[in-house]
């Protein structure tokens, strides 16, 4: 057997061996990536945004930690393993409390176990001083 056709049956192997492995893995699909909270009052600064996603994968997907931009975003989300097609959520709490007032857009970073290991989710808003 030549070097060549070896090395073409091996690349064969590897190939085959690596989309096998690839469709075994976990993988996380959101409905939406980016929410609007839309226009509300800095008299009720705290809004909340809900991720909802599904492991569309056919493995277990871990969410490894999930990170927001800064101290007025947190997150929670679960901390068990999501089965293959089962759903979760991801909630993003945002308090405007002693912000200025304005349209901001806040970057949630999401580190999962899938090959798509990072996701960045979005929330968006416009709060506004009440009229006096």
């Amino acid at each position: 057997m030549s070097i060549k056709r070896l090395i073409i049956i091996l690349l064969f192997f590897i190939t085959t061996a690596t989309a096998v492995y690839a469709e075994r893995l976990p993988d996380i699909e959101f409905e939406k990536t980016t929410i609007d909270l839309g226009t509300f009052s800095s008299n009720k600064p705290k809004q909340r945004a809900v991720f909802k996603f599904k492991n569309t994968g056919r493995r277990p997907l871990f969410i490894l930690s999930v990170r927001t931009g800064c101290g007025c975003t947190d997150a929670e989300y679960p901390r068990q393993a999501i089965l293959p097609g089962k759903t979760g959520e991801i909630v993003v709490n945002y308090d405007g409390s002693n912000r200025l007032s304005g349209a901001f857009s806040k970057q949630v970073l999401v580190r999962t176990n899938a090959p798509k290991e990072s996701v960045r989710l979005v929330i968006k808003g416009n709060m506004e001083m009440p009229e006096k």
